[in-house]
C-alpha cells in the first residue's frame, strides 16, 4: 500500500493534470472517461473506477476502467445508491459487510462512491471505486476524488 504522503502526491499531480485536461472541453462525458483513466491507471489499490449516470430514474454505467460493470445498479440498493440518495461520500471497508451490496464482481473488498453535484445541488451521478483490498480507502482518497468530482 502507499504511504499517505505519497498517496497524497499522487492526488496533487492528478488533480492538476486533469485541470489542464479539462480545460479541453466541457463535456461530462469526456471529463469521466479522462478521470475514470487517470485514476484507474495511477493509483494501485484501485480495482474497477468509473461512473455511474442517473438517466430516466436509473443508475447507468458511463466511463469505467476495470473489469465488466453491472448497467443499471438495482434501484434504491447499494452503495452507489446511497451516495446518490445522501449526495454524500460513502466509504466502505468492506463490501460483503454492506447491506444490500450489489457485487458486479466478487472480487472487489472495499468501495468509495462520491456524487456528482451540479451547480444547483442536484446529484446526477456518482464516481464508484472499488478494491481488491479490504480497508482500501482513506480520508486522503475522500479529499481528493471529492475535489476531482468537483472539477467535472
Amino acid at each position: 500500500m502507499v504511504d499517505r504522503d505519497t498517496l497524497k502526491e499522487r492526488y496533487k499531480r492528478i488533480y492538476s493534470q486533469l485541470q489542464e485536461l479539462y480545460t479541453k472541453t466541457e463535456n461530462r462525458t469526456a471529463r469521466m472517461a479522462t478521470a475514470a483513466a487517470i485514476l484507474h491507471h495511477k493509483m494501485p489499490h484501485y480495482f474497477w473506477t468509473g461512473f455511474y449516470t442517473l438517466i430516466d430514474g436509473e443508475l447507468i454505467v458511463g466511463p469505467y476502467q476495470g473489469p465488466l460493470a453491472c448497467q443499471v445498479l438495482e434501484k434504491k440498493k447499494g452503495v452507489c445508491w446511497e451516495g446518490f440518495d445522501g449526495k454524500k461520500t460513502i466509504v466502505v471497508p468492506n463490501v460483503h459487510e454492506f447491506p444490500g451490496h450489489i457485487a458486479c464482481d466478487n472480487r472487489s473488498n472495499s468501495e468509495i462512491v462520491v456524487p456528482l453535484v451540479s451547480e444547483d445541488n442536484q446529484v446526477w451521478g456518482v464516481l464508484d471505486v472499488d478494491s481488491r483490498k479490504l480497508e482500501a480507502f482513506s480520508d486522503i482518497d475522500k479529499e481528493w476524488l471529492e475535489k476531482i468530482v468537483k472539477l467535472i
